[in-house]
């Protein structure tokens, strides 16, 4: 049976075509063509992050080949595909979390507002402030509530007193649709809270820095389904004001939060699209096995 999986896993690579990416990509401005394997229009107008020739290497492992692709402002775009495809991997290629994997090896070009994230000056600390992250699992500072949020404007000096601190702290978590259920106890930990409410703490976390992106790394897999559904719902609202990317398993998740949907495959994007179009017509035949359950 092993060997009989590994030769579907062969079968199914050797079906995406491997055409080269033009040597000028790395140089490419919002708008351009792109020349790339991947189905579908990976560029857009006016991006947010412009991702052009990535590579990821985990020692000999290579985990990410050649992926370009556009972030759009204002929108919310789905990675989806298989466990162990790729998906998380290029995810935290976005705010360089791969830094911190000592034998993780990044290539080709990110840009933040045209600015290369992985230059020599670029401060990996303030770039996470830009491009804020919510994990799988929850994950609040072992402080109150408040000391929750408060932190990161601290520590970036994003307020000048305590009045303003207490102002982005109420904004946060108004954002993160946590204030009404957490105004009152603000002093207590921010692990005493439920689960749910606990990733929206995070969510609030993360935006108090007044980031750009925000990516989520399976936010609702840990949660029950009236707590993802209040996570979609807060999603929704959110991407009014940030770029929003989101791993998932969940398809009928994917369907429901995001407008452009990336799906990979042993580390390829296979293909890019408007969601409705790759969920009821995907054009490439490894799209179509995944969204109608052939394999995954």
């Amino acid at each position: 049976m092993a060997t009989q999986m590994a030769t579907t896993d062969e079968n199914l690579r050797t079906r995406v075509p491997r055409a080269s990416v033009s040597a000028a990509a790395d140089q490419s401005q919002p708008g351009d063509k792109i020349e790339t394997h991947t189905v579908g229009q990976v560029t857009v107008a006016n991006p947010v992050m412009m991702a052009r020739r990535v590579n990821v290497f985990y020692g000999d492992k290579h985990a990410i080949r050649d992926v370009s692709i556009d972030i759009a402002r204002n929108a919310v775009i789905a990675f989806i595909g298989p466990s162990g495809c790729g998906k998380s991997t290029f995810l935290r290629c976005l705010n360089r979390m791969n830094d911190t994997i000592p034998i993780a090896r990044v290539t080709g070009s990110i840009t933040l507002d045209g600015e290369d994230i992985y230059g020599t000056e670029q401060d990996p600390v303030q770039l996470r402030a830009r491009v804020g992250m919510v994990f799988q699992k929850p994950n609040p500072f072992p402080k109150s509530i408040y000391e929750n949020i408060a932190y990161g404007p601290r520590i970036h000096g994003l307020a000048a007193n305590r009045a303003d601190l207490d102002e982005v702290v109420q904004t946060s978590l108004h954002k993160a649709g946590l204030w009404d259920e957490v105004k009152d106890r603000l002093d207590n930990p921010g692990t005493s809270l439920s689960g749910g409410q606990q990733q929206r703490l995070c969510i609030a976390r993360a935006i108090a820095v007044d980031p750009e992106v925000i990516l989520m790394d399976e936010p609702c897999s840990a949660l029950d389904p009236i707590a993802t559904a209040r996570i979609e719902d807060l999603i929704d609202e959110l991407r009014q004001g940030y770029a929003i990317v989101i791993v998932t398993h969940n398809m009928q998740q994917a369907a429901r939060v995001s407008q452009r949907t990336a799906y990979f495959h042993l580390g390829d994007l296979i293909e890019v699209g408007a969601t409705d179009q790759i969920f009821t017509n995907p054009r490439h035949k490894l799209t179509e096995d995944y969204i109608t359950g052939r394999f995954g």
